[in-house]
Formats: structure tokens, sequence, C-alpha cells
């Protein structure tokens, strides 16, 4: 069975939909907001539901769940993101309740966890339809890099599956994911600064024992790019630290707290690598925690990805405010504070080599002089 475009969320009296993890049929939620959920452990981190008589309740249900499917579909501050919406025929939408039409459309799905969503009149199943097992084809990745728009001839190369995967890839840099040899990639153009300098701060974090996304040098249309495979899988998928926030509130738990019993490690080591490179961009959209779909619970957080902001702020010794902790903290005393819990983890060599003027290779020196200080104290 090929792929079907659920159109019927843009029409009156949808009924009711089916909140899918794979094959399980974890909640179903109706259109006055009434809800059943059958596997709390299995729902999204970021969507809560009450079983409810109350109309506000059931208001509330409704609008978490337009968030939820918003959620899967790009930002409206994505470069290129009016081309995106235009070659796939969507409204350039900006409440959740549109943005979640144009998800629901493709079912919700994504390429960072195994969720989906289904009309209970529609059949279908998780391996007909999941993004893991179709390719992407090369017209739209012209669109998504470049902001091309789609001819009449190279839009019929695009099927429904192929614009999901792109279009629920969220960030501002012009993106999109390559399938080659059976492996996901996913492209980052921009700025040819950003793009050096995602590259070099890869290196960098090579040269320490922390987890990591490899960015390697690539070309599309003959202009430099940064290549990284995907990180998930049908079997590990990503929760943002965003979903996380909103699970913590919605179970009464202090987010800090529960990051560091999880992977305490891990995450003073993202604060030091970002600190030793500059990064300004550890917004909580592109850190988080690896999921077990088999189980649907958080292992620990996921490999430090996005480095094209890295390299800025990096006039000064102390950096910017660090974006991983409540309250405020520069990035020299959050790196500071991960340096003396979990330590420095310095493996290789940095080369000079690798940055592009005097200037910046001057100042990595002088922070990492910083935290060998603090280590050796």
């Amino acid at each position: 069975m090929g792929f079907r475009v659920n159109r019927s969320v843009t029409a009156r009296g949808w009924g009711k939909y089916l909140i899918m993890h794979k094959d399980r049929h974890v909640a179903t939620i109706r259109e006055d907001g009434s809800c059943t959920v059958y596997y709390p452990s299995f729902m999204p981190y970021s969507l809560y539901l009450e079983k409810s008589d109350d109309l506000d309740a059931r208001l509330n249900n409704l609008n978490n769940f337009y968030f939820w499917c918003a959620s899967r579909v790009l930002t409206l501050d994505r470069k290129y993101a009016k081309e995106i919406l235009n070659s796939i025929g969507a409204t350039q939408a900006t409440t959740d309740r549109e943005r979640a039409e144009i998800a629901i459309s493709y079912h919700c799905l994504s390429l960072t966890d195994v969720f989906w969503v289904r009309s209970e009149q529609e059949q279908l199943q998780f391996e007909e339809i999941s993004l893991y097992r179709n390719s992407l084809a090369g017209a739209f990745v012209d669109v998504s890099l470049r902001g091309r728009s789609l001819t009449a001839e190279n839009s019929e190369l695009i099927t429904e599956s192929e614009i999901a995967g792109d279009a629920a890839t969220s960030g501002v840099a012009p993106k999109a994911w390559v399938k080659r040899d059976g492996t996901f990639y996913l492209l980052k153009d921009g700025e040819l600064r950003d793009v050096e300098a995602e590259l070099v701060a890869s290196k960098i974090a090579d040269c320490f024992k922390a987890e990591h996304v490899i960015y390697d040098e690539d070309f599309f249309d003959g202009q430099k790019v940064s290549r990284s495979r995907l990180l998930t899988s049908e079997d590990f998928g990503i929760v943002p630290m965003e979903y996380v926030e909103i699970y913590c509130v919605n179970h009464d738990l202090d987010r800090d707290t529960f990051v560091k019993k999880k992977d305490a490690y891990a995450y003073y080591m993202m604060n030091i690598i970002d600190y030793l490179v500059g990064n300004t961009d550890r917004h909580w959209g592109n850190w988080g925690f690896l999921v077990d779909h088999a189980t649907n619970r958080l292992t620990h957080l996921h490999p430090l990805m996005d480095f094209n902001k890295a390299f800025q702020a990096y006039d000064i010794l102390d950096g910017t405010q660090c974006q991983t902790v409540s309250g405020v903290m520069s990035q020299r005393a959050a790196a500071l504070k991960g340096v003396r819990t979990v330590g420095l983890n310095q493996i290789a060599e940095v080369k000079r080599e690798w940055f592009r003027d005097e200037k910046t290779w001057e100042m990595f020196c002088q922070r990492l002089e910083v935290l060998r200080a603090a280590e050796q104290s």
C-alpha cells in the first residue's frame, strides 16, 4: 500500500484522531476535546491529555493536541520556510491550529521519533508510512537548501512522505535530509562562516570525551555544506529539552534535578564544549534526551549537535550567558562548574591549523587554559 495523505483534518466534524506509537494505539482525542489514554507511559513527553467532563479541561486537551501537532512541522522563522510551504501547497500558517493541519495532513510524521496520527477510518500500519523506510528525493532538497520554487516537472518527483521528512526538521538554517546508500544524512547550508564554524567545532569536540554528532564537509550545488548522520531510528528517538520541560511541569519535577539525575556527565561536558567553542545557540530545541522506543523511556542526553553558531561572543573570556541552566550564569562559570564536577576529559590535541585566524585561536587557548587551571586546582 502506498503512502496516503490525510485530508480529513481540514473538514469540519473530523470525529476523532488516534495518537500512535508505531502500531500501538496510545490515545484517542475527539473533536469535543474528550480523550481516552490507553498507554500513559507511551504518551509523547510534550503532550498532556486529561480525561474529564469539564469544558475547560477538554478545551485544554484540544489546545495541547494542536500544539503537539504544530511542533511537528517546520517553524516559520526557518530560512526558506515560505518556499517550502508553497512547494507543498500549504498555507503560511501562523496559529497552532493551522500548523497542526499541515502536520496532520502527513500524519504528524517526523524523523525524531515514531509517533504519528491517523483518523479512525484509516487502516494504516506504521511500516507503510515510516520515514525511516522511504527515500527523500533530491527535488525537495533543492527547495530546502536554496529556496528555489518547484516546477511542475520536478514537483512530481516528491511524495508526501518525502515532504514530511524535511518539513518536520526544526531550526533556522537551510537544511534537508538526503538518503545515500541506505543512510540518512542532514545537509546544512547557510552563511559560509556558519558552515565552517560547525566543521571546526566538530573537530574540537573530537578532542574531548564527549559524545557528539560528527559534522563533515560536503558540497551541494557547488557550495560548501556540513553533513551529519541521522541520530534517530525506529529503535531510538530524540526528546528535545523543550518537551522534557513540559513533561517536568506536568509531573511536578524540577528540570535541572531531573537532567542531572539522568545524565550529569553529558550535561556538564556540554557546557564545557560550548564554552570552549563559543557556541551561542544551545537553546532547548537542540539538546535533549534519547528515548528507547521499546519502552518510551529516556536513556541519556543525546549526542551534542548544532555548532553552526560557534565562535560567537568570542571576544571576551566569559562568553555569553549559558542557556542550559536555570537562572543567570556565564558560559565560563558553567564550564568551570562542569570541570570541577566531572573533569576536563581532554583526549587529544587541538590543532592550530583548524582555525581560520589567529584571534580565534588565541581565545580558544585562553579558554582552555582557564579550564585546565580549574582542573589542577
